[in-house]
């Protein structure tokens, strides 16, 4: 089963954005030697939203109100620290762009027409309007690569948004790729939406591995990484059948000779053997180089599975904590419940200990209830009801500021305690 792979790689500078232009565009000379590329393909590569100028240029257009804005700043900032937009761009910790990539196996591309990878991508294109979030005049460059190995959509993005500045309460220009992509959980988020997305339009395809160490690999390096294994093998496996062929040719046509234990060929077919036998030589002495380059791959599935059992520890401990922590709630509750009832109980003893404990009784009796009041335990209500008609009433009465507010009366019926 072919897996729906969307990923996203930050473009971090203006430098770092050219060159990617310079790759998604297809302008360097590079590729007249780079065997992933298929010269007589570019011409078959699909422009879903065209950049026909430099990347950095159409930056430029896309946010020029955001340089505008700068500008202005610019103006009132000391000549010591004033910055180009160019340049504050560069030394900020935000990111310029942000780069979607879109693809799955060639065995999912196996014998699909173009009409039918264009299909493909316009719902990858949908994903990114109506789930990221983009509207098109964000998007800088939208490309099907149809030259490679396997199809694939590289979406250059700009986050270009407007938001509240605390600071000068004030609505600003920013780049933000929080704002659309917030963090690795929405992430994982939005593959699940792209997903149901992609089986909605009709193709069969599995959701990628959630939490898969590969979601967070480099893009350009474990393309890298796989191209390496792939070219290694590749070329090895073509060398032994090109030489072998040959080979099996040359024996097949000569006619060897028998002289005892010996067996004589012809000098051709001799010099053929020998070809072959350096060229298995050389793929012997390559084994190592390929074996290191399949335990690197063997160490990001054991990481990846590490990462998993983790994972699932993490979890059982999450569960355990909260079966803990709700226990916990619920001995607190009782221990709430107990004090208040207690607390309860202890007003009519208080209140008979103001009307006829000694004076020491009395005082002790009133500090403590106001405390109580003080720390939440007892409300206005509690303290009138303990208080009124002893001698502590109006000492009690000035702490919870029922005198001060002029509420308290000499007459017990003037004395609404509802006010």
């Amino acid at each position: 089963m072919s897996y729906a792979i969307f990923r996203s790689q930050p473009i971090n500078t203006l430098q770092d954005l050219s060159q990617i232009g310079s790759h998604n565009k297809r302008e360097k000379d590079a590729y007249k030697s780079n065997p992933d590329i298929k010269l007589d393909r570019i011409k078959d590569n699909i422009e879903l939203v065209r950049c026909d100028e430099k990347y950095v240029k159409k930056f430029y257009e896309i946010t020029k109100e955001y340089k505008k804005e700068h500008e202005e700043r610019q103006k009132v900032v000391r000549e010591d620290r004033k910055k180009s937009y160019y340049k504050m761009l560069n030394d900020a910790k935000n990111v310029v762009a942000d780069e979607l990539l879109f693809t799955s196996d060639s065995s999912f591309f196996k014998d699909k027409s173009n009409e039918e990878i264009l299909r493909w991508a316009n719902t990858c294109m949908e994903f990114v309007y109506n789930d990221l979030g983009y509207t098109k005049e964000q998007i800088l460059h939208s490309t099907i690569h149809m030259d490679e190995k396997t199809p694939h959509i590289h979406c250059v993005v700009i986050p270009l948004v407007k938001k509240l500045d605390k600071r000068t309460n004030t609505k600003r220009y920013t780049i933000s790729k929080k704002q659309y992509i917030k963090n690795n959980e929405h992430l994982s988020e939005l593959q699940d939406k792209y997903h149901n997305r992609l089986v909605k339009a009709g193709f069969d395809l599995e959701r990628g591995l959630k939490g898969s160490a590969a979601e967070n690999i480099n893009i350009r390096e474990f393309k890298k990484m796989t191209r390496r294994l792939d070219k290694s093998l590749e070329k090895s496996t073509l060398l032994l059948n090109d030489d072998y062929k040959e080979l099996k040719g040359k024996l097949n046509k000569s006619k060897p000779t028998i002289t005892g234990k010996e067996v004589k060929i012809d000098k051709d077919t001799y010099q053929t053997l020998n070809k072959f036998m350096s060229t298995a030589k050389r793929v012997i002495e390559d084994i190592p180089k390929t074996q290191s380059m399949v335990r690197t791959l063997e160490e990001y599935t054991k990481t990846f599975r590490t990462t998993q059992r983790e994972n699932i520890q993490l979890k059982k401990e999450v569960n355990r904590l909260e079966v803990e922590n709700e226990e916990i709630k619920q001995e607190n509750n009782r221990l709430e419940n107990f004090i208040y009832n207690l607390l309860q109980g202890l007003k009519d003893l208080f209140k008979k200990i103001l009307h006829i404990g000694t004076d020491k009784e009395k005082n002790d009796v009133s500090e403590e209830i106001k405390y109580h009041y003080d720390n939440n335990y007892y409300n206005d209500l509690d303290l009138y009801y303990i208080s009124k008609g002893t001698t502590k009433e109006r000492d009690i009465f000035e702490h919870i500021g029922y005198i001060r507010k002029g509420y308290h009366k000499e007459k017990d019926d003037d004395f609404d305690i509802s006010k």
